[in-house]
This record gives structure tokens, sequence and C-alpha cells, in this order.
């Protein structure tokens, strides 16, 4: 999986930061929010906007979608007959032709053969989702025992479709020459206060991506605006034991990042601030 950040801030843009709105491919290209400006920033980082299988609307905010009318138009211009997929908190519309509108409902809402997207509800103003993709767990071979078995070329396939295959008068069977590698997840909360559900759906994940809009100096504004301060940030990944934080959905307020990182790792150590442009690799 390729995350990559478009924009990193909250409320209203700065020079070094653009709206919210992460990338991720995930064998196909999915967007997370698209805030004003993201189709500039994909071209920026390129990010081949012309790729996208679906796009996934936290909360209809203009800060978080401002940027998709104009992406829009470019498909109808440029991608005639190329759908986008959206998936949207019920009230968000388009009349283009070449545009499908899903309403976000808790659950799965998209799988592929490799990934599944689900969906989540935060604590914001309105009706607000966060966003939970899952790489599926996958059979390996133990390659060295599986040839000495006699297994080559399509006997491979033939042992996965039914179990076991019989070889030289041989029973060999698929749990005893495989191994599982398991998935990683990505979790992204979107704009939210610090909740129940954002544990649950980050429990042991690869990489939480949480919302961090106050420090903790602010924890009176963070609780009026139903956002996050740093430090409850930091304090969910570390009781949902997730392997990485970063955080986004930072403040013009703040021009000095690494006071932000500083008190976040003073509880979750494994803590980075996001950048626009900034590309992770999982």
């Amino acid at each position: 999986m390729e995350i990559t950040f478009l924009g990193t801030s909250a409320g209203v843009p700065s020079k070094e930061r653009g709206m919210p709105s992460i990338a991720v491919r995930a064998k196909e290209l999915f967007l997370f929010d698209c805030g004003e400006g993201t189709q500039r920033q994909m071209m920026k980082f390129k990010v081949p906007y012309g790729s996208i299988q679906a796009i996934f609307l936290s909360h209809l905010h203009l800060d978080h979608v401002l940027g998709i009318y104009g992406l829009i138009e470019t498909y109808r211009l440029l991608l005639p007959h190329r759908k986008l997929i959206i998936f949207a908190p019920k009230g968000f519309e388009s009349k283009s032709s070449n545009v499908e509108i899903q309403s976000i409902k808790p659950g799965k809402l998209y799988e592929n053969n490799e990934y599944e997207i689900h969906a989540f509800e935060v604590k914001h103003k309105g009706e607000c989702y966060g966003f939970k993709l899952i790489e599926k767990d996958k059979i390996k071979f133990y390659e060295k025992k599986a040839h000495s078995l006699g297994l080559k070329g399509a006997m491979f396939k033939e042992i996965q479709k039914k179990g076991s295959i019989t070889i030289n008068n041989k029973k060999v069977k698929l749990k005893d020459i495989t191994w599982v590698k398991k998935g990683k997840s990505i979790v992204y909360t979107g704009d939210t206060a610090p909740c129940n559900e954002i544990i649950k759906a980050s429990k042991h994940a690869d990489l939480l991506i949480h919302e961090s809009s106050f420090l903790s100096d602010y924890q009176e504004n963070a609780k009026e605006a139903k956002h996050t301060t740093v430090e409850d940030a930091a304090k969910s990944a570390k009781r949902s034991k997730v392997t990485k934080l970063i955080l986004t959905h930072i403040s013009q307020r703040y021009k000095d990042s690494n006071l932000l990182e500083k008190e976040a790792k003073k509880i979750f150590k494994n803590t980075t601030i996001a950048k626009d442009g900034e590309c992770i690799i999982l």
C-alpha cells in the first residue's frame, strides 16, 4: 500500500499545507476526502487523478469536500466515459452522468480481490465517518517443501482451489505446505472528537491517521469544536496498540510541527506529523 498526503491542514489552507485529502494505492487508487485544490495537489505529487477508483468523504464540511466539484468537472470534460464512484454521507449530490453516489453506512463499503474498505461512525458535528482499509490475508507457499513433494506448474493453483491433491499416490494437503501472511490495515479518522469507535476500529492496525487540530492546552476548544488534541490522539493510538501514528489536520496556528510531535511522543513514541506530498509505503 502507498499512502500520499495531498493536504494536511485544518479549516483553512496555509502556504505549507493544503486542504484535507489522502490518496491510497491499494491495487486501485482511492481518495479519502477531497478538500479545495486536491486535483492540483495530485498533479504536483504525481498521483494520477484519472486513475481514481472511488472517493470516500468522511463528512460534508466544505474544507473536506470543496475540491470534489472541480474533480467531477474534470472527469466530465476529459474522462466522460469513466465512472467516478463517490461514497458520501446523506445529502451529497451531483448531476454529472458519470458520477455514482453511494450513501455511507457503518460496515463494509467496498471490496476488490485484495482489499476491503469499511466505515465506522465518529463524533463530530453532523454525520461523520472514519474509514479502515484492510488488506486480505494471503496464502504463501513453503516453496522448497512444495517442490520436494512434486508440486509444479498448474498444481499450485489446483491445490489452492481444492485444498489437497494427490502426487505419486501420496496426498498433499495445502495447509502442510503453506503459511498465511497477515494483511496490513490503515485507519483514517476524518474529523472527530476522541471516541471508542476509533479505538475499536484501530485495534492492532499498522497505521492510524488521526486528526489532531490542537495541542493539549486547547483542550476546551477541541471539546467545543468536536476535534482532537495531539495528546488524545496519542492516547487513542496507545490504547489501540497500533504500530504507527501519523497526525494530520494541523491548525495553521502551529508553525512548528515539532511541538505537536514532541507532545505526542511523550505518550506514543512512533508518531510523526503528516506533510503535504509525503508518501508512506506499508
